[in-house]
């Protein structure tokens, strides 16, 4: 739903700010008052064209920013999620124009590209008039629209799981067969540089251990001169720390006996004495093992230098080499066993194209069963609509794939071409005058037309689509009076289960409004201003009253607009600058 939009020096607007509702919300004015320059902004808000143009004389820049409620929107959630945007229950897109041809755009205060918008205005709103967020207008979009009357979501989900993971597998197969020629290139290096690091098979963080014993080895002699010389000091040598440790004991002994203040004194040189003698055991077990062997420090250098030689040659490190080695291992056993992955990975890909085969027919079957009622609906009410005598018909059809197309399934000994949606293209055709053959509805009707063409498929589809808010520019364009009045009980309808902005003239569609807003514009320091007031009950009597009889009005014209509005009931007035 959308909340809320501000637009600030864009064309004719100055600054407004206006607060939408839920249910029928209807936009009246006066020609050129500035009520489509109101929907412009909000087409540019969803990623529209954008010129410098649209900035009013004398401001810097342009920024239009509206406020959504997604709080039940899953599509816009997931959105969001998947470009890493923050998602709150309220989505803010803010765009920018400037004079300096500078054109930004921010959702939820985050800087985004102009795609990104784009992307989120083809979930978020569908706008009809001259303008580019016509869903109905892009023929790629009528399978969804059959798929959403079949009620197809739970079979188009497990579809496209499958299908994804298909795809997954081909391009799987393509990248594993072009590694197979870079692989047989690189098989006979791969074999030297295996048998280069196993002959001399490293193990982890042997390089420093190595480096450590070295160190000792070609210090052997230094160490046993100082462990020997420690030794002698601590224990054997005369007049030893330990000796006279021992006699400083005994002494300490005797004045304890003396003076009792002296225990701790006495207790603790006899751990001093006991440290020693552990220190002096430590020193002797050492020296015992030291071992000067000039063959095994020898033969320590050559490892070290074989080490280091394949750290210079593969990386710096032996971690770096035996990942390297673990790397060029699989590869090489990948070289010399591709038929057989190949072999392994195609029978994977054929089972899964049977599956989306299966899949993709029964959703196509589901589709076919429910063509003949759809078209029954939807031209039974493009006739209520004043599109009398139409012809609306869905074209469901299979095509074959290219030769070098990968994406198929078969059927009847053919290749048929598959996508996301399965294996039908599906497009709209309609004929709006009797007697001429239906063509392609994004080439046939016209702005007026395929207004009430997506309100009669819209209404057609309401029980089963959680529909976007849609915004109706010219849905009145050419229809008389009768006409008018269930257009506007088909909107009305319509916004039970959807939030529905719309621009008319005509005061039959205007009296089923739930939230009525007037667009004019005046002179203000000798310059234009457009503005926009959400109208009471009071207001919108006078408001429909002048759409009945223009600037004049009279009484027969308020009754003719109490008589349309009935029941509908607004909000107290509020202006809105």
């Amino acid at each position: 739903m959308l909340k809320s939009i501000e637009i600030k020096d864009y064309a004719l607007i100055e600054h407004l700010q206006v607060e939408f509702g839920e249910g029928l919300n209807i936009i009246t004015g006066e020609t050129g008052a500035g009520k489509s320059i109101i929907v412009d902004a909000m087409g540019l808000l969803l990623g529209g064209r954008a010129s410098t143009e649209i900035v009013r004389k004398g401001a810097a820049k342009s920024f239009v920013e509206g406020i959504f409620n997604i709080k039940d929107n899953h599509k816009v959630k997931e959105l969001l999620l998947n470009n890493d945007v923050e998602t709150t229950d309220d989505l803010i897109i803010r765009r920018e124009i400037s004079l300096k041809g500078a054109n930004r755009c921010f959702v939820n205060d985050s800087p985004v590209p102009l795609t990104f918008i784009n992307r989120l205005g083809d979930v978020l709103i569908d706008l009809h008039g001259q303008h580019e967020h016509q869903s109905l207008l892009r023929s790629e979009t009528h399978i969804d629209f059959l798929d959403q009357y079949v009620n197809n979501n739970l079979s188009i989900a497990e579809y496209r799981k499958t299908f994804n993971g298909f795809q997954e597998k081909i391009d799987e197969l393509k990248s594993l067969k072009k590694k197979e020629k870079s692989l047989n290139e690189k098989k006979e290096l791969y074999s030297f540089q295996i048998k280069e690091i196993d002959s001399v098979s490293p193990q982890e963080n042997e390089d420093d251990k190595l480096s450590n014993e070295l160190k000792i080895l070609e210090n052997s002699e230094r160490l046993l001169e100082l462990t020997t010389s420690i030794y002698q000091t601590l224990y054997e040598g005369e007049r030893s720390v330990q000796d006279l440790l021992g006699e400083v004991n005994r002494k300490l002994g005797e004045i304890e006996l003396i003076d009792e203040t002296f225990s701790v004194t006495e207790k603790e040189s006899r751990n001093v004495l006991s440290q020693i003698n552990d220190i002096a055991e430590t020193i002797r077990s050492y020296n015992s093992k030291i071992d000067i062997e000039p063959e095994h420090l020898e033969e320590v250098r050559e490892r070290l230098g074989a080490l280091n030689l394949l750290k210079k040659k593969y990386g710096g490190s032996l971690k770096v080499v035996l990942t390297h080695r673990e790397k060029i291992g699989e590869e090489f056993l990948l070289a010399e066993n591709f038929s057989g992955r190949i072999k392994e990975m195609e029978n994977k890909i054929e089972n899964l194209r049977s599956d989306c085969g299966k899949l993709a027919t029964e959703i196509s079957n589901k589709r076919k069963s429910k063509i003949p009622l759809i078209e029954k609906n939807i031209n039974e009410t493009l006739n209520e609509l004043g599109i009398e005598q139409s012809s609306f018909k869905v074209k469901i059809e299979r095509l074959l794939a290219e030769d070098e197309d990968t994406n198929y399934i078969l059927s009847k000994n053919k290749k048929i071409k598959i996508t996301n949606s399965g294996c039908d293209e599906v497009e709209f055709f309609i004929s709006t005058n009797i007697g001429e053959d239906v063509k392609p509805l994004v080439k046939v009707a016209s702005g007026g037309e395929i207004s009430r063409v997506m309100l009669a498929l819209k209404s057609v589809l309401a029980k089963t689509e959680a529909l976007p808010v849609l915004i109706f520019d010219e849905i009145d364009t050419g229809i008389s009076g009768r006409i008018a009045q269930k257009v506007g009980k088909a909107l009305e309808e319509l916004s039970k289960s959807h939030q529905i902005i719309a621009i008319t003239h005509l005061p039959q569609i205007a009296g089923n409004a739930h939230h009525h807003y007037a667009v004019n514009k005046k002179l203000i320091g000798g310059r234009v201003v457009s503005s926009i007031y959400k109208l009471g009950d009071d207001q919108r009597v006078n408001e429909i009253a002048k759409l009945m009889s223009g600037e004049e009005i009279t009484e027969a014209s308020i009754n003719g607009a109490k008589e349309l509005m009935k029941n509908k009931k607004s909000a107290n007035a509020s202006s809105i600058l």
